[in-house]
């Protein structure tokens, strides 16, 4: 029973991580769910005392790198979601909040996958550089030269959008 409460308090963490590899809340929900019945089925592989949020990150990430390859394979496009998500937020600061929201999700979407994934994990959720490499499957060393040009990117493309 501590496995699935665990696991439902990644729930979480878990979606962010998704939509951040997606790029799309739909589509992040749906790799969410696939990594969350993969993680279910597959639980006597998990082993106690280990992390459960680095297993389930490295779960997720496997299940994107297949979808993005079928997608390549089929040659499905998305179509971006409408302009205007935005519509019927009142105040200026909510306006204000929203804009540099999106900002930062233009730029996240513009970083190489590799930096986007250490910067998600990193600076998003929290996990340790070790964490993080153990989750990606790399050395830390290529982690950490990851997050550091992520960051750095995401700096100068943040100076200017202000």
């Amino acid at each position: 029973m501590a496995f699935e409460s665990e696991l439902l308090a990644l729930v979480p963490r878990l979606r962010r991580f998704a939509a951040s590899l997606s790029r799309n809340a739909a589509d992040g929900d749906d790799l969410c769910q696939a990594a969350i019945e993969r993680a279910l089925r597959s639980r006597g592989q998990w082993q106690d005392g280990t992390r459960l949020d680095s297993w389930m990150y490295r779960i997720m990430r496997n299940l994107w790198i297949d979808e993005a390859r079928s997608r390549q394979r089929a040659a499905k496009t998305f179509a971006p979601e409408e302009a205007g998500a935005q519509i019927g937020h009142a105040g200026d600061r909510d306006i204000e909040v929203a804009v540099e929201l999106s900002d930062v999700a233009r730029a996240m979407d513009q970083l190489p996958p590799e930096q986007r994934e250490a910067v998600s994990l990193v600076l998003v959720e929290g996990l340790s550089y070790k964490e993080a490499a153990e989750a990606l499957d790399v050395p830390i060393g290529t982690l950490t030269s990851r997050l550091v040009r992520g960051r750095s990117a995401l700096i100068g493309m943040m100076e200017e959008a202000a």
